[in-house]
């Protein structure tokens, strides 16, 4: 059995999304799959790419033969590199920074009210009082 190491496409139009597998050569381009082993999102920026590197390792140990964007994205993770035997083999891959964290301005004041002090329970509880003394006055007229 022939396996490949190749992308299966997914996402909408020109919208796309990958994921790496290892596949049977003969099956669909998205048919099924023996393992997915990463991710590569091209529209992203920079590209995001995450290979499982001891599974891609495995596979091309075992003789899995990678198509030839694999092996550009394998490349740029290192696994290629490592695959075949060069030990000072990194990635070089970019990274996104993360957001910095959202800064409140002391200058600017608070859009949300603080809340009033409930005074609705006081008259709450006269008219409770109020609602049994007309209650009293009936039992009383009978």
């Amino acid at each position: 059995m022939a396996v490949k190491i190749r992308l299966k496409r997914l996402g909408k139009i020109r919208a796309p999304y990958y994921r790496i597998v290892v596949a049977d050569s003969r099956t669909k381009r998205d048919g099924r799959v023996i393992e997915e082993i990463g991710k590569y999102h091209p529209t992203e920026e920079p590209s995001l790419i995450e290979v499982d590197s001891d599974r891609a390792q495995y596979w091309l140990s075992v003789g899995a033969q990678p198509t030839d964007q694999v092996r550009a994205l394998l490349k740029l993770t290192g696994d290629w590199g490592k695959f075949k035997g060069d030990k000072d083999a990194v990635s070089t891959v970019k990274t996104r920074e993360g957001k910095a964290e959202f800064q409140v301005d002391a200058s600017k004041k608070s859009v949300i009210q603080p809340k009033a002090e409930k005074k609705a329970e006081a008259p709450a509880e006269a008219t409770e009082a109020e609602a049994e003394a007309p209650a009293a006055d009936a039992t009383d007229a009978e």
